[in-house]
C-alpha cells in the first residue's frame, strides 16, 4: 500500500511562491505516474501537473509557466515548485500517484493566496 504525505502548504501573497513536496512510502520507480491535483471549495478536483512514466509531463493551462514539477527519487519524494502565485490558486493540493494496483492520494495541503 502506497502512503503520500503531502507538505509545504501556506498562505502566501499574490505574486509569491510556495514548494509543495509529496513523501512516497514505496519507491516511486513503480510508479506508472505521478502528479499534483487541486481542489477550491465548489470545484471539482483539476489536474495541475502529471509525469507519465515515459517522462512526459503534462502542466495545466491555467498554471504553466508558473509551475515544475520534480522529483528526488532517492528520497522517494515529487515536488510541485509554485511561482508567481495568483488568489485563484487558492485550493487543497493533493499529490498522486498510480501504480499497477491503483491511484493513492495524499490528505492534501492547504494553499491560501491573497490578494
Amino acid at each position: 500500500q502506497v502512503q503520500l504525505v503531502e507538505s509545504g502548504g501556506g498562505l502566501v501573497q499574490a505574486g509569491g511562491s510556495l514548494r509543495l513536496s509529496c513523501a512516497a512510502s514505496g519507491s516511486i520507480f513503480s510508479f506508472v505516474a505521478m502528479g499534483w491535483y487541486r481542489q477550491a471549495p465548489g470545484n471539482e478536483r483539476e489536474l495541475v501537473a502529471l509525469v507519465l512514466s515515459s517522462g512526459n509531463t503534462i502542466y495545466a493551462d491555467s498554471m504553466k509557466g508558473r509551475i515544475t514539477f520534480s522529483r528526488d527519487n532517492a528520497k522517494n519524494t515529487m515536488y510541485l515548485q509554485m511561482n508567481n502565485l495568483k488568489p485563484e490558486d487558492t485550493a487543497v493540493y493533493y499529490c498522486n500517484a498510480n501504480t499497477v494496483n491503483g491511484a493513492h492520494w495524499g490528505q492534501g495541503t492547504q494553499v491560501t493566496v491573497s490578494s
